[in-house]
């Protein structure tokens, strides 16, 4: 058979099939769509879809915050306010602008309709009445005007959905007014904000991972190999499985988002193993002076099935993610398992085609590489077999503490839970929670009971006994509802006087004001509000972004009060809105996490039964790295790290990759005992022949997830960061505790050998 011909076409075809990955690769853009981040399936979600369509979106907006050092009431900084005001209102996807400057009092009397303005910008002889006129109205302190009268804020109304091209074009008008303007200092917050911000922080991480991982690759594989073709031929195999798996990505229209943007890097680590371990058996062929095309067969004979089910363990890992409710976690998971298998199949094609047709090893580099290990291995090795119970005691030692660690764990999260505090997207939401009302939307779905409208007098008491719990016990800052349209057309028709900022105090008082109202139904800020028929209306508000489980006991709470003092007769409530949905991806959590990592288990310990055929095989495959996924839950609650929906994600993933090794060490023990060897022969002559690729291996690993540290995003800090220590802390279970097991569990090499 002319290897050589086959390995030429074999590089042909892949040639081919890279060239078509490239061009569907071309194709990928970045997108960040906060909607992808509500939990599919669940019922809300649906519910909250057809609520939006009846009163518009809860969170495209953008807050604007300006201050004056000076004072509020200064004529150049209102003139200012002014002018960005009037330049707003005139942007496109602009559909209105709430401003300190432009907000009006309604007042009705015999002869008509008219406003007053709260600010008159180019009069500064009536600040002082206009100062004390703001900060006697209450629903203008803390929403456009701050407590401590040295900020002021605009609501930018955008339009529904905004996508990243237009936001872009209005964040970039917005900055360079301000700056035209002078108005510093300044702050901003928003969807169109961060879906801007998200985007182009990814664009840039993705250069720095895959530069970072391309150099720690070519560093690693030069100090294992020290050749030039051995850093060239795994470069070029893990290069390609990383254009192969995005260019999958590429023919389904699946852009970059903030989880799939860590697939190139995860694949140029994941996609190391099989080639580290291809080449190091091929190496020891090789410097034991066997022919190259021999010394191939024999390693793809030898590694192939154990090669086989690492991957496929790996891929399950990533598999397990379709569980979740996330839609970015749930096409991650998939498109990654997918490159996976195609780096397998890269690397026992392309591999051995290359290795075909280069330049053989010369013998004695080859047992030069082959021989720089074993000193060290045999230390180790050693250690194990002096100290057998004191490495059983400590793994039953630390297992107990993680699971006090565990204990300690917080399932919560935040609106911008994947930037970290110093962020100044995040500095700017704070600042809105310190000065003005907050950025957390508040929603809740208001239905008349059957024979009233929620302009009834009795309604509208029902709803007056809601806002005044939400804001005193609840916690909101802002409220707008059917009830406040009510109280502020009845101080409109009473001269503007604020003491009559509240429902009128007979039934007859309100007539002339449902009057009003169903004249104006139609009008689109009302119908923001009330429904034109009004049976269904809108309580919305802001507050301070106080975490999931926070909100979640505070909304219990709120149920309570509804039920016990709400009457169901009169009026009908549900909660809803963004926040509420982003709160309920943690009832989902564990619940996913668990079932992900159950069905990893059981996929994992199927595989494992059926080729070693012994239960008792399973359980010591899964011991060395079950350890290290409790260590990293007890590493979370002792520092008090909560549980998110993006951390969820670390234990599956990193259970299906560290299983590799044990699934390595293994495979080549039964080949061992196989071949006659005592059970504490076999085992010493596996540690010190597979060790050395798991160590490499297990290196290039933990330092490829470590660059993902230097991340932005708090997300994908902490999922290098902790799967980095569970395949850290799993390489020391299979290299220390696993022959430890073997050695306990079979005394004799019979009863090892009569399982399979």
């Amino acid at each position: 058979m002319n290897y050589r011909k086959i390995s030429y076409l074999v590089l042909l075809l892949i040639a081919l099939l890279t060239v078509a990955s490239v061009y569907f690769a071309s194709r990928l853009r970045f997108d960040y769509n906060f909607d992808n981040f509500f939990p599919k399936g669940d019922p809300e979600l649906a519910y909250y879809f057809k609520y939006r369509n009846t009163f518009g979106n809860d969170n495209d907006y953008l807050l604007i915050g300006l201050e004056n050092e000076k004072s509020l009431f200064d004529k150049q900084f209102l003139t200012r306010v002014d002018s960005l005001t009037r330049y707003l209102q005139r942007q496109p996807h602009v559909e209105a602008v709430l401003s300190p400057t432009t907000v009006k009092s309604p007042v009705l009397e015999t002869f008509g309709y008219f406003e007053i303005p709260y600010l008159h910008p180019a009069e500064p002889e009536r600040y002082t009445q206009d100062s004390s006129l703001v900060y006697s109205t209450p629903e203008l302190v803390g929403t456009l005007f701050s407590e401590d009268a040295t900020a002021v804020s605009l609501f930018v109304q955008t339009s529904d959905n905004l996508e990243k091209p237009a936001a872009d074009t209005l964040m970039a008008s917005l900055t360079s007014e301000l700056a035209q303007l002078g108005l510093t200092p300044h702050h901003i917050a928003g969807k169109a904000l961060a879906q801007s911000v998200f985007v182009d922080k990814m664009k840039v991480e993705l250069a720095i991972f895959m530069t970072a991982s391309i150099l720690l690759v070519i560093l690693v594989l030069w100090i294992t190999f020290r050749t030039l073709w051995g850093v060239l031929i795994p470069l070029i195999v893990v290069v390609l499985s990383v254009l192969w798996g995005m260019g999958v990505m590429g023919i389904f229209n699946k852009p970059l988002d903030v989880m799939t943007v860590l697939l190139p890097t995860i694949m140029f680590v994941v996609g190391m193993s099989d080639v580290i371990h291809i080449l190091s058996r091929y190496l020891t062929e090789i410097g034991q002076g066997t022919e190259k095309l021999k010394a191939i067969k024999i390693t793809l004979r030898e590694i192939g099935l154990a090669t086989f089910l690492t991957s496929l363990t790996t891929a399950v890992g990533f598999l397990t993610l379709l569980t979740t409710t996330i839609e970015p976690i749930r096409k991650f998971g998939l498109y990654t398992a997918i490159a996976v298998a195609l780096a397998y199949v890269l690397a026992f094609t392309l591999l051995p085609a290359l290795l075909v047709l280069v330049k053989k090893p010369k013998p004695v580099q080859a047992r030069h590489a082959h021989h720089t290990w074993p000193i060290l291995l045999r230390r180790m090795l050693r250690f194990i077999l002096n100290y057998p119970k004191f490495i059983l005691g400590s793994s039953a030692l630390i297992t107990l503490v993680s699971l006090i660690g565990i204990a300690q764990v917080k399932v919560d999260t935040t609106l911008l839970e994947d930037l970290g505090d110093s962020d100044p997207i995040v500095q700017d939401f704070k600042y809105f929670e310190k000065k003005f009302s907050g950025v957390r939307p508040f929603e809740m779905h208001l239905q008349a009971a059957s024979g009233h409208t929620l302009y009834d007098y009795d309604v509208l008491h029902e709803i007056n006994k809601l806002e005044n719990y939400l804001l005193h016990q609840y916690g909101l800052n802002f409220i707008s509802s059917p009830a406040t349209l009510v109280k502020t057309l009845n101080r409109a028709q009473n001269g503007g006087l604020n003491e009559y900022y509240k429902l009128p105090e007979s039934s007859s008082g309100l007539q002339p004001i449902r009057q009003r109202l169903q004249a104006y139904r139609n009008r689109s800020e009302l119908r923001a509000v009330v429904t034109p028929d009004a049976l269904q209306g809108r309580l919305s508000g802001k507050m301070s972004d106080i975490g999931s489980a926070a909100a979640s006991a505070l909304n219990d709470s709120l149920n309570a009060f509804i039920k016990q003092h709400i009457n169901p007769t009169y009026l009908q409530t549900r909660l809803t809105g963004s926040a509420l949905l982003l709160d309920r991806n943690n009832e989902y959590v564990v619940t996913n996490m668990l079932q992900g990592l159950m069905i990893a288990f059981l996929v994992i310990a199927t595989i494992v039964g059926l080729i070693y055929r012994s239960l008792r095989m399973v359980v010591l495959s899964l011991i060395p790295n079950i350890i290290p996924l409790l260590m990293i839950g007890g590493i979370m609650g002792f520092l008090h790290i909560n549980m998110t929906v993006s951390m969820s994600i670390i234990f599956t993933i990193a259970f299906g990759i560290a299983v590799d090794d044990t699934i390595h060490f293994l495979s080549k023990l039964r080949l061992e005992l196989r071949a006659g060897k005592s059970l504490p022969y076999a085992v010493k002559r596996t540690f010190i022949s597979t060790g050395k690729a798991i160590i490499i291996t297990s290196c290039i690993l933990v330092a490829g997830f470590l660059t993902l540290i230097f991340s932005t995003f708090d997300a994908t800090f902490y999922v290098g960061l902790f799967v980095s220590l569970t395949l850290f802390f799993a390489v020391i279970g299979d290299l220390y505790l696993l022959p430890v097991l073997i050695l306990v569990f079979y005394r004799s090499p019979e009863k090892f050998l009569k399982r399979f």
